[in-house]
């Protein structure tokens, strides 16, 4: 019995140690101790004078976000040239939108591009090119210390996922394999989740987001009429533009007002014959009810004054 116990013992020690270990691991990384990823530098060691502000700027992790709005004579075209800037600067277009112009609308087009962060001074000094500048916003973030965090993070994650993938072949019964096997599938999906974080991270720091916005200027206003004549043209303008709305409209109407006469016809002419058809039946009704004339009664002799009285026998 002592012999079965000492195995599990084992495992169930090596794990305790283990989670001790990465709860170590991970408060030293957020609090930049000996065991996290935060290098120190020497008091003593040389420092050159030139391009020392260029070494501490390699070390930061900054995402840089942007934005640009340009005013060109044709947005279309113009955001093709700018997509094909930011694809010869080895960056990508994330999203493109194009509006074509219309009769109450001017053309316009935006991009989201992603830009190398050491091209992307340059990238928008050539859309500076494109036409005229109207905004440009710039913003930068620094994340050193949680892209440090999550790489700390992940080094002690895969040591322990390392050792419990040990322990997992020395085990020798069933309880531990089932111990270990679900302690090593926590690791693991937190260990993937980390990985996934950090890998986004550093996407958005190698590569800068930059919103670009073009559009072309806004149309003139028609100018005010100055002496009568022009007055006389602006009118005579707006009466012709007036009628030409007003036959559209008329055009766009007129089947649908032919439609509703015949449909009114027909229930005016329903509602006629129904009317009628009453005013028949009522009569007959009257005629049915209505007593049959009596024939006149025969008019009495006239009677005689003195003949009032019957003849004495």
């Amino acid at each position: 019995m002592r012999r079965r116990l000492a195995p599990t013992a084992a495992v169930a020690a090596a794990l305790i140690v283990l989670l001790l270990a990465g709860c170590s691991a991970d408060q030293g990384a957020s609090t930049g101790e000996p065991g996290g990823m935060v290098e120190e530098v020497a008091p003593d060691a040389p420092q050159s004078v030139e391009g020392g502000d260029a070494a501490v700027d390699a070390d930061r992790s900054v995402i840089t976000t942007g934005r640009i709005w340009i005013t060109v004579d044709d947005p279309i075209a113009e955001a093709q040239t700018a997509a094909d800037i930011a694809e010869a600067s080895g960056g990508r277009v994330d999203r493109r939108n194009e509006t074509p112009g219309t009769d109450t609308q001017t053309p316009s087009a935006s991009l989201t591009l992603r830009i190398p962060a050491d091209e992307l001074d340059d990238v928008v000094a050539e859309l500076r090119e494109l036409g005229t500048v109207n905004s440009v916003s710039m913003d930068a973030s620094d994340v050193t210390a949680q892209r440090q965090d999550l790489d700390a993070r992940i080094e002690a994650l895969t040591a322990s996922v390392d050792r419990l993938r040990d322990l997992l072949g020395t085990a020798t019964s069933i309880p531990d394999l089932i111990s270990i096997e679900s302690e090593l599938t926590t690791r693991q999906a937190e260990l993937d989740s980390l990985t996934q974080q950090r890998d986004a991270l550093v996407d958005q720091v190698d590569y800068s987001t930059l919103d670009v916005a073009l559009g072309t200027e806004a149309q003139a206003p028609a100018a005010v009429p100055g002496d009568f004549w022009s007055g006389l043209a602006a009118g005579w303008g707006a009466l012709v533009v007036f009628g030409s709305w007003l036959s559209v409209a008329i055009g766009v109407l007129l089947p649908w007002l032919l439609a509703a006469a015949v449909i009114a016809a027909i229930i005016v002419g329903i509602v006629v014959l129904s009317s009628r058809q009453r005013r028949a039946r009522r009569a007959d009704a009257a005629a049915s009810v209505a007593p049959q004339a009596s024939p006149p009664a025969e008019a009495a002799p006239p009677v005689v004054p003195g003949h009032d009285r019957a003849p004495e026998a």
